[in-house]
């Protein structure tokens, strides 16, 4: 198979790791644990696995010694960067504890497992993968472990291939699954244990306990350093406003983080927009003043983020969507539905330009409800704004030309080769969750804490799933979930994003990120995202 030079070079590379890994350890336990909310309810729910301690790993005189047993595992979900540095890590983890056990990777997500569908990670493949992007050394996918008869077929292969652990490395979702799986093989007392590891470029699966999700270090990079292009480009040619679009649709991490890395003119944070109850034509004033009081000055160029799930958080879209969704449940004819709709939600309907209000009606995903994903927010916002700009010009308050140009980046980051944090992150991730099975824990998530310090000073922990959850609703029903962390606006990265709005939004004070170093001064590859910093601060 032919590889690049950077990816060779790459291949040789080390991860660093916690300090406690590069001797013997031993594991403390601190105090039982409760969840979040609803403490009642997860506990019912989950008998065997509530209330277990946070658990961290020491320096000691002795390794961890792993039984005569396999592990298997599991890639869940969207592709974030290092996926292939958490199972590189859990398998040298694993090795080192017990040079005969295996590691099965289950192909194409929890399907594999399911199905009974594997391969065996010998270190020839394992070698092949290291410090690469992407979850192409097993694949992933979005089935749902949630069924017993799902539960009872994995027992199965489970107990066939000598599989005592299995490792689900997903987001926040397939992490619940993952804390499912362990209370039911708890119950049925397998001997089957179950680790989760923190994936989504999203950044929305953090709390108290897990300071980053794995990949999102990595994306924001890469979407900054375009950015940072497209800036450069903006402030050269000075005709184009360009309207970009970031992948997040339940959160703005992404797009608050790319916003504190290059210092657009506007970063629209959803959070915000939805607690000051915003309408949309409120957003597009706001962005036209901003471009008269840059053409006023000359300068008829800027740029513009925008979350990628922007549409849901404004009040009266979300009304609108609701809308639609109940009619075009039962009314197949288009105009028929729109003329059902409230009085203000038709009025937002019949001031969206056309090709949005098609995108409303006629993208609908399997149960019928609008595809948000799909809708081109970017493409929305500029023509509201030209619009708006043109009423403007007639009034004698805008003298500049406007030109927009939109972009939407998200499949770019997924599967980048993972940044040095990423790579040592994920790396101690999976090497961690393997010691979590020497240990004999499941329903645990593997935790590498104190991230902002040098990778020797990391903390290595475990903390149970149980503790992150709490109920809501999904699909009609009150389930357990992990509660998903947004943008907090009381938060340190966003305090400081708005406090330099203002400045931002008049002057040309980007910065260009450039591409990804991965050799090189420890400050200028091994730096965490701005988010990780002024969080730990």
């Amino acid at each position: 198979m032919a590889i690049s030079a950077l990816q060779k070079a790459r291949a040789a590379y080390q991860p660093k790791l916690p300090k406690a890994f590069k001797g013997g350890v031993v594991l403390k336990e601190g105090k039982a644990t409760q969840s979040v909310a609803d403490q009642d309810e997860i506990k019912k729910l989950f008998p065997n696995t509530y209330g277990m301690p946070i658990v961290t790993f020491e320096e000691a005189a002795s390794k961890l010694a792993m039984g005569d047993f396999n592990v298997g595992v599991i890639l869940s979900g969207g592709q974030a960067p290092g996926g292939h540095n958490v199972i590189s890590g859990l398998f040298d983890g694993i090795k080192s504890m017990n040079k005969n056990a295996k590691l099965y990777g289950f192909l194409g997500g929890p399907s594999g497992l399911i199905d009974h569908k594997y391969i065996e990670l010998t270190s020839d493949i394992i070698d092949a993968y290291r410090n690469t992007g992407g979850f192409d050394i097993i694949g992933s996918g979005r089935t749902k472990l949630e069924e017993t008869s799902q539960f009872d077929s994995g027992i199965e292969i489970c107990n066939k291939l000598g599989i005592k652990a299995l490792v689900i490395i997903g987001g926040d979702d397939s992490n619940t699954n993952a804390c499912v799986l362990a209370e039911y093989y708890l119950q049925k007392k397998c001997g089957i244990q179950v680790i989760g590891c923190p994936k989504t470029i999203d950044g929305d699966l953090k709390n108290d306990q897990i300071e980053t999700s794995f990949g999102f270090d990595t994306a924001c990079k890469v979407y900054s350093e375009v950015i940072g292009n497209i800036m450069r480009d903006a402030n050269s040619a000075k005709k184009y406003w360009h309207f970009i679009k970031l992948m997040g649709r339940s959160a703005s991490h992404i797009a608050l983080e790319c916003g504190l890395q290059t210092q657009p003119n506007i970063c629209i944070i959803s959070e915000e927009v939805e607690a000051k109850k915003m309408t949309l034509a409120s957003i597009v004033e706001n962005i036209a003043n901003t471009v008269a009081a840059r053409a006023a000055q000359g300068n008829n160029f800027g740029v513009v983020l925008i979350p990628e799930g922007l549409i849901e958080f404004i009040p009266e879209m979300k009304v609108l969507i609701k809308e639609l969704n109940d009619l075009l449940a039962v009314e197949s004819d288009v105009k028929v539905a729109v003329s059902k709709l409230s009085a203000n939600s038709k009025s937002v309907y019949e001031s969206l330009p056309e090709a949005i209000a098609k995108q409303l009606t006629l993208e609908r995903d399997p149960h019928g409800n609008v595809q948000v994903s799909l809708i081109e927010t970017e493409k929305l916002l500029i023509e509201m704004v030209r619009t708006k700009l043109a009423k403007m010009k007639a009034e004698g308050k805008y003298v500049g030309k406007f030109s927009g140009l939109g972009h939407f980046f998200g499949y770019e980051g997924r599967c980048a080769a993972p940044s040095n944090f990423d790579a040592d992150y994920c790396y101690s991730l999976g090497f961690n969750a393997a010691n979590l099975i020497a240990s004999g824990k499941s329903g645990y998530m593997s935790l590498i804490k104190n991230t902002t310090k040098p990778a020797d000073q990391w903390i290595a922990a475990g903390v149970p799933i149980t503790m992150m959850m709490n109920m809501e609703k999904r699909h009609g029903a009150m389930k357990p979930v992990i509660r998903k962390a947004l943008v907090e606006l009381d938060g340190a990265p966003f305090k400081f994003l708005a406090s330099k709005r203002d400045e931002w939004a008049l002057t040309t004070s980007y910065v260009y990120p450039g591409p990804i170093q991965y050799f090189g001064p420890s400050e200028v590859c091994d730096q965490p995202t701005k988010t990780l910093m002024f969080e730990q601060k």
